[in-house]
C-alpha cells in the first residue's frame, strides 16, 4: 500500500503542478531573502570598515606628527592637539572595537537592526556614554526584516498548510472514500503516509532550491558545511511540527474549510500570539527600571563630585600609589582630577547599572525558558544563534566592549598621571580588540520541539482505537 501512495502522490502533486509552483515560489522566496540579508551584512561591514580606514588614516597623520616632535622639527598643531600627550592619543585615535559578522549572519537579521556593532571608547569616556544601539526606522521594526529566517518561520507553514490541510477530507469530499473503504489499512496509517510523502518531497524541494540559491549566491560550502546541515536539521523539526499538526487536524476534524481555519489558527497562536504574550509576560515580571532616571543619577553625580575633585583625587591617590610614585603628580591638572572623578562616579553607579542589566538578564531568560511554548520561537532563536545575531551575542559584544574600554584607560592611566609624554615606540604596545563568538545549546530547545510533535502524533493514535478501517462514516 505504501508503494501505491508513493506513486498515486506523485503523479497528483506533478498533476496538480504542485511540485513545480513549490519548486518556483521557493526559489523565488529563498533567493531574495539570502539577497537581502546578504545586503544587511555588507553594509554592516562596510559601516565597521569606514571607521577602521578612518582611524588608519588618523594614525598614519598622528604618527608623522609624533616622528616629526621626536626629531625636533615644528608642528602645525595646537599645544592641546599634540599627539606626544596621552589624553590626546586615547581619545583621538580611540580602537575600533567592532562585531565582525559570522558568515551566516545573511540567514537571521535577529536584533542586528537594533544594536550598532562596532563603538569607539576613549580614555576620558565612560561606560554609560557609549552607544550600544541605533536609531532605526519604526517602519523597519514594525514589520521586520525579509529574511531567510522570516521565509522558514511566518512563510513555511503556511506553505505546508496549503500543502496539507484537505488530504482526508477531500477524498471524503470527492466520494473516493469509499473505494479506499474496502483497502485493509487503518485511516491513520494512510493520512500519514500521504502527508509522510509530502513531507518527503517538500523537504527535499526546499534542500534543492536552498542549494542552489547558495550556489548562486556564492556561499563557501567548504567552511560552513556544518552550519549548513544545522540550517537544513532547524528547517526539517520545524516543517515536521506542521506536517504533524496537519495530520492531528485531518484526523480529528472531517471538513476542508474547518481544517484550514484550525491550522491557520495554529499559525496565528504559535507563530504570531505566543512571542507577543511570552514578551509581554516577562515585561510585566521583570519591569526595567527608568533608564531616565539612571541618567538623572549619573548627571547629579558627576555634578557632585566635581565640586570636591581635589579630595577625590587625594583619595584615589591613596588607593592607587602606584599612580603617585612621580613627583610630577604633585602638579595636578584637569585630568587627574577628572579620571579620578570618573572612577569615583563609576563606583557609585554600579549598583544601579546592576540592577538594570539584571533584569533586562532575567527578561531574557525567561522568555528563552518558556520559549518551547512556542516554535516559531524556539525556531527563531536558534537561526540567530546560527547567524550571530542574538540578544546573547550582543550582550557578549557590550560586555567584551566594556573590558576592552576598561584595558584601554588602564593603558594610558600612568602616563596621564607621571605626566609622561607619548613617543612613537609606545604606540606598538596598545591594546587591541578581536570580538569571540560564545556557542549556545540551541540544540536543546529544537529536539525539544521533536519531542513535542512525537508526543502529537502519539496522541493522535492513542486517543482512538488504532484497529479502526476506513469506512464510510
Amino acid at each position: 500500500m505504501l508503494r501505491y501512495n508513493f506513486k498515486y502522490e506523485w503523479l497528483l502533486l506533478i498533476r496538480n503542478r504542485w511540485i513545480q509552483l513549490l519548486s518556483i515560489l521557493l526559489l523565488l522566496l529563498f533567493g531574495f531573502a539570502v539577497y537581502n540579508g546578504i545586503q544587511k551584512v555588507e553594509a554592516r561591514q562596510n559601516s565597521i570598515e569606514a571607521a577602521v580606514t578612518e582611524l588608519k588614516t588618523q594614525e598614519t597623520a598622528t604618527l608623522s606628527v609624533l616622528d616629526s616632535l621626536e626629531n625636533g622639527h615644528k608642528v602645525s598643531v595646537s599645544r592641546w592637539r599634540l599627539p606626544s600627550r596621552p589624553v590626546v592619543i586615547g581619545n583621538s585615535l580611540a580602537r575600533v572595537v567592532n562585531m565582525p559578522a559570522k558568515s551566516t549572519a545573511f540567514i537571521a537579521t535577529g536584533q542586528s537592526d537594533l544594536f550598532t556593532h562596532y563603538v569607539k571608547p576613549t580614555v576620558t569616556g565612560d561606560d554609560l556614554s557609549m552607544s550600544y544601539t541605533e536609531m532605526t526606522s519604526p517602519v523597519q521594526l514594525l514589520f521586520g526584516s525579509f529574511d531567510l529566517a522570516f521565509v522558514i518561520i511566518y512563510l513555511l507553514p503556511l506553505l505546508i498548510i496549503a500543502f496539507s490541510f484537505n488530504v482526508l477530507a477531500a477524498e471524503r469530499e470527492s466520494g473516493t472514500l469509499k473505494l479506499l473503504a474496502s483497502q485493509p489499512i487503518r485511516i491513520r496509517t494512510w493520512v500519514l503516509q500521504k502527508l509522510g510523502l509530502r513531507f518527503f518531497w517538500l523537504i527535499l524541494c526546499i534542500s534543492v532550491t536552498l542549494l542552489l540559491v547558495f550556489v548562486i549566491f556564492s556561499f563557501d560550502f567548504t567552511a560552513n558545511w556544518t552550519s549548513l546541515l544545522v540550517l537544513i536539521g532547524y528547517i526539517i523539526v520545524y516543517a515536521l511540527f506542521w506536517f504533524v499538526l496537519a495530520f492531528a487536524t485531518n484526523i480529528w476534524i472531517r471538513s476542508s474549510a474547518k481544517n484550514a481555519i484550525a491550522l491557520i489558527g495554529f499559525w496565528v497562536l504559535f507563530v504570531l500570539l505566543s512571542p507577543s504574550i511570552l514578551n509581554q509576560l516577562s515585561n510585566s515580571l521583570y519591569p526595567m527600571p527608568s533608564r531616565t532616571l539612571m541618567l538623572n543619577q549619573m548627571r547629579t553625580l558627576k555634578a557632585e563630585a566635581t565640586k570636591k575633585q581635589d579630595k577625590i583625587l587625594d583619595s584615589y591617590l591613596r588607593d592607587h600609589p602606584e599612580y603617585a610614585i612621580n613627583d610630577s603628580t604633585q602638579t595636578r591638572n584637569f585630568y587627574h582630577k577628572y579620571m579620578a572623578t570618573q572612577n569615583l562616579v563609576k563606583e557609585e553607579l554600579r549598583p544601579v547599572v546592576e540592577k538594570f542589566e539584571t533584569q533586562l538578564e532575567n527578561q531574557h531568560q525567561w522568555a528563552h525558558t518558556f520559549s518551547w511554548l512556542s516554535p516559531a520561537l524556539t525556531v527563531q532563536n536558534a537561526l540567530n544563534d546560527l547567524a550571530g545575531t542574538s540578544e546573547k551575542d550582543y550582550q557578549e559584544f557590550r560586555s567584551q566592549s566594556l573590558e576592552f574600554a576598561q584595558q584601554w584607560r588602564d593603558f594610558f592611566l600612568p602616563f596621564m598621571f607621571n605626566n609622561q609624554k607619548f613617543a612613537k615606540s609606545d604606540y606598538k604596545n596598545l591594546p587591541a580588540f578581536a570580538y569571540t563568538y560564545k556557542e549556545d545549546a540551541t540544540h536543546l530547545r529544537i529536539l525539544g520541539l521533536l519531542g513535542i510533535s512525537f508526543m502529537i502524533m502519539l496522541l493522535v493514535f492513542l486517543l482512538k482505537p488504532m484497529k479502526q478501517k476506513i469506512s464510510i462514516v
